[in-house]
């Protein structure tokens, strides 16, 4: 059983997902194995928001190479987590 602190890792700051804080969309990048519904409530819990809608995907690393040896990036987890209207995350808005 995964703590609820533990489940969210860092919030997405990027253009893009700055651009999603019209819509009150928030990015955050979070456990593998964390499910949609404990993202919802560790997301309730931590900043306090109604949560309407999670959207989750799998980010695989990017291929690079370091003195001509393939190699790859870390993957991860995304989620984009949609507030109710109104309501915004306060720690993000001052990013």
């Amino acid at each position: 059983m995964l703590v609820l602190e533990d489940v969210i890792i860092e919030p997405v700051i990027s253009e893009k997902a700055t651009a999603l804080r019209d819509q009150d969309k928030y990015v955050f990048i979070v456990r593998q194995d964390a499910t949609k519904t404990q993202i919802k409530e560790a997301v309730n819990k931590l900043f306090n928001v109604k949560v309407i809608d999670c959207t989750t995907m799998n980010v695989l690393g990017k291929i690079k190479r370091l003195r001509n040896r393939p190699g790859r990036t870390a993957s991860y987890k995304k989620a984009i987590v949609r507030v109710a209207h109104g309501e915004t995350i306060k720690v993000l808005e001052g990013a």
